[in-house]
């Protein structure tokens, strides 16, 4: 079970992870409701509940990104302290899913709507109905597809590569491998935030037609290598990423 979900369940369950991060920016429809209840449907084999809540957050990566304290996908202080050297680094790679869904909810938390009870309702009545008819096995499946898929695996090389300063002079990196074939081009992030309302199979366009605000930035061709870069690096760890202050603008 475990080698079958990594090599293959793991690549499903984190591609419909990255079609709910597409659908949170509603680029599927022009409703925002229909991006909502498609992104419930996609939400049903990850296992667990999160695509209403992985948007409010989300969202907010895109307009206060590096803000301390707004930002969530910046690790929090404990795990910068504690996750310091080659093996502890390794361990927080394995388990970076939990703190990414986890890091919100103790630092950050936000009451829920009903669009969260929709979403958990929804998921529960579909893991019950699995568990009922097809036993726990089934059920184990989806969720270590999702778990493994979200640690230690070429797929999860985007949670790293995406805003971990390797180069002091940028923040956002893009990737261009033949992993954004799986998972809606969003190696494309230097592209991505600059422009977060075009679907991730055009962001290549946007490459096309403005070269000279890419071409000389840093960039990856391997996420696997980035993994392997950020667990060897000493000098690179939870605290490699820019951080600033709420401006008055934004606020």
């Amino acid at each position: 079970m475990l080698a079958i979900a990594y090599f293959f369940g793991s690549f499903l369950n984190h591609n419909l992870f990255l079609a709910i991060h597409e659908l949170s920016h509603n680029l599927a429809f022009s409703t925002p409701v229909y991006n909502r209840w498609l992104g419930i449907f996609a939400n049903l084999p990850i296992g667990v509940p999160m695509s209403i809540t992985f948007q409010k957050y989300h969202l907010e990566h895109h307009r206060f990104q590096g803000v301390d304290g707004i930002d969530m996908d910046v690790p929090s202080c404990t795990e910068a302290q504690f996750v310091t050297n080659t093996i502890s680094k390794a361990i927080w790679v394995i388990f970076q899913l939990f703190f990414y869904a986890l890091r919100p909810l103790f630092l950050k938390p936000k009451p829920p709507g009903c669009w969260e009870f929709i979403n958990l309702a929804i998921q529960v009545a579909l893991d019950g109905i699995l568990l009922y008819f097809w036993g726990w096995k089934s059920f184990a499946y989806l969720i270590l597809s999702t778990f493994v898929g979200g640690g230690m695996h070429p797929m999860a090389g985007h949670f790293i590569s995406e805003h971990y300063v390797f180069n002091p002079e940028q923040e956002t990196y893009s990737y261009y491998g033949p992993l954004n074939l799986m998972t809606w081009c969003v190696g494309y992030h230097n592209e991505h935030h600059d422009f977060p309302r075009i679907p991730g199979n055009k962001l290549h366009k946007v490459k096309e037609i403005a070269p000279e605000y890419y071409e000389g930035l840093d960039l990856y061709k391997s996420w696997s290598q980035v993994i392997y870069m950020y667990i060897m690096d000493r000098s690179i760890g939870p605290f490699s990423r820019m951080k600033r202050k709420l401006s008055r603008k934004s606020a």
